[in-house]
């Protein structure tokens, strides 16, 4: 899942893409280097960021979706919260809503994507991002965000939303300590109880910037992209595409291969 951010103050590549012409054309970029979603968002939710109106939000996205319906091969999803904002997003050609508010933040975001028969990112989100990383708590992080996600599948499922079109986002930095998203990493495999695809959001965020620095970010992202797909990981959301698109390539070949044999004692 590429990322086509449309904000000025994401925190990797905020400011990068608000002229549309130069979004659109990053969009066709990413899908030419390997994506098989774009995901295109309009409001930062990075730690510290403050909520914007919809209609600004959907000033940001609206016409460069428009103008990539129809020239993308590949399906997009639009990154946000706001029931508003899905509509016309959905209406313009979007297939996919994804949410990191695991639809709690707008009571009607639900019923817009059960109504128009999309797929849905279902995240787990501590708090909201003007505040969610001054003070996570949880007991055992692992079991929370997995009961959590158990039950707002059966919730949106008793909403209207099919559960066979949802994918769920552990949300990793979304109130979490680097410990916390280090446990929820290393225990990923445990989430593909929930019998829906797993999808992950780490790249070159402050958690694996903290592992490796900010000369190896790229590497740490891939490697952390390495062990989620051993894990059950099906999505990844990346901003660099093509490095994703190569990890992804030996990630198969390595599921692929098969031993010919052991090595005798």
């Amino acid at each position: 899942m590429g990322i086509l951010n449309l904000t000025p103050d994401s925190f990797s590549d905020g400011g990068s893409f608000v002229d549309v012409d130069r979004a659109v054309a990053h969009g066709l970029e990413l899908e030419s280097l390997g994506a098989d979603l774009i995901d295109v968002g309009g409001e930062s939710t990075r730690p510290g960021s403050l909520s914007v109106e919809a209609a600004e939000e959907l000033r940001r996205v609206r016409p460069v979706i428009e103008k990539l319906s129809g020239r993308l091969k590949v399906p997009m999803s639009i990154d946000t919260t706001k029931a508003s904002v899905a509509r016309e997003a959905l209406s313009c050609g979007v297939e996919i809503v994804n949410d990191v508010s695991g639809g709690e933040w707008d009571s009607e975001l639900w019923p817009v994507v059960a109504s128009a028969g999309a797929g849905y990112v279902l995240t787990h989100c501590q708090g909201r991002p003007a505040t969610m990383q001054e003070n996570p708590v949880y007991g055992d992080v692992v079991a929370d965000v997995g009961n959590y996600l158990m039950r707002r599948l059966v919730e949106g499922s008793a909403a209207g939303i099919a559960v066979e079109r949802v994918v769920c986002d552990v949300g990793f930095g979304f109130g979490k300590t680097l410990e916390h998203n280090l446990a929820l990493l290393s225990r990923l495999g445990e989430f593909t109880a929930l019998g829906r695809p797993l999808l992950v959001g780490m790249s070159r965020k402050s958690f694996v910037k903290k592992i490796g620095g900010e000369d190896q970010i790229s590497l740490c992202t891939e490697l952390a992209h390495l062990w989620a797909a051993s894990q059950g990981a099906a999505i990844w959301r990346v901003h660099d595409v093509k490095a994703a698109a190569m990890t992804a390539r030996m990630a198969g070949l390595l599921r692929q291969a098969k031993p010919e044999g052991h090595l005798e004692p």
